[in-house]
């Protein structure tokens, strides 16, 4: 059980520092973040799987003032998913494909990420500060 626990840990923090990190990179002016939509969505889905593993694992029949800052920011992070695969998406694929107006395509993938950055950094300090409060 301890090895599972770590490993969940391991996955949903490492993933998740590559999700948070590359959409605050990605939501600045001038870069591309299309190219990092893939990998985006491959750590979200690590992280939410992992998540919902430790949440179930440690935190079942319990909503104290920690569960409830987790859950904060489990929230968001699942808004930050949504936001990203609704908007991000379909732009990512028709820049892929090169159909359409390429510039409001990297517009929509722009805002995506400002929108998923500002959510994400909502998860990461209600979870960061989930055992103190």
């Amino acid at each position: 059980m301890q090895s599972a626990l770590v490993i969940a840990v391991s996955l949903h923090l490492l993933a998740g520092v590559f999700w948070a990190g590359s959409n605050f990179t990605a939501a600045r002016p001038g870069f591309a973040g299309e190219r990092l939509f893939f990998p985006q969505m491959g750590a979200a889905i690590v992280t939410l799987l992992s998540g919902h593993y430790l949440w179930s694992t440690l935190h079942v029949g319990a909503f104290g003032a920690m569960e409830k800052s987790l859950a904060l920011g489990a929230g968001a992070a699942v808004l930050a998913f949504l936001v990203q695969a609704a908007l991000a998406g379909p732009a990512v694929i028709a820049l892929r494909k090169a159909k359409g107006d390429a510039a409001a395509a990297a517009a929509r993938v722009k805002l995506a990420n400002r929108i998923a950055a500002a959510l994400l950094m909502v998860a990461v300090v209600s979870m960061g500060v989930a055992r103190y409060v």
